[in-house]
């Protein structure tokens, strides 16, 4: 599989996660009265199930992504969670939150367009590097 492939499937699966988990979470809220009563409903395990999912599918991201854009695609939910709470929910979109989730969307474009850009340019970083463990110094060698 082709790394922007990856990285695709791999942000739509998490924000996929994190909007399943948002919604679950305003379900719970919905149809119970108390806190109490709300850490046992059934919506509220799927959002607990929500958020190790997205820890899972987070790690394995990070493990291949370099962590600016990674961490900037991966508030794209706020405006899954906007566009999904519509529908389900009957709220309405202010002209603002349409602008706001345009740049949201504007910003992860330019980050993971500016990411990809660096990635063949002479000079530039690597995109994930392994530390190397420090060498020992014994008695007897020379200064490093």
């Amino acid at each position: 599989m082709s790394r922007t492939r990856f990285y695709v499937l791999g942000f739509a699966a998490l924000a996929a996660i994190d909007t399943t988990t948002q919604v679950s979470l305003k379900l719970a809220a919905m149809h119970t009265g108390r806190l109490w009563d709300a850490a046992f409903s059934p919506w509220t395990y799927v959002a607990v199930a929500g958020y190790l999912g997205a820890f899972a599918m987070w790690m394995l991201l990070l493990e291949h992504a370099p962590v600016g854009p990674a961490f900037a695609a991966s508030h794209i939910d706020v405006v899954t969670v906007l566009a999904v709470s519509v529908p389900l929910f009957g709220e309405r979109l202010t002209p603002l939150q349409i602008v706001g989730a345009a740049c949201i969307v504007a910003g992860i474009l330019v980050l993971s367009r500016a990411a990809t850009a660096g990635e063949g340019s002479p000079g530039a970083a690597p995109l994930a590097t392994t530390p190397t463990p420090p060498q020992e110094c014994r008695a007897g060698d020379p200064a490093r």
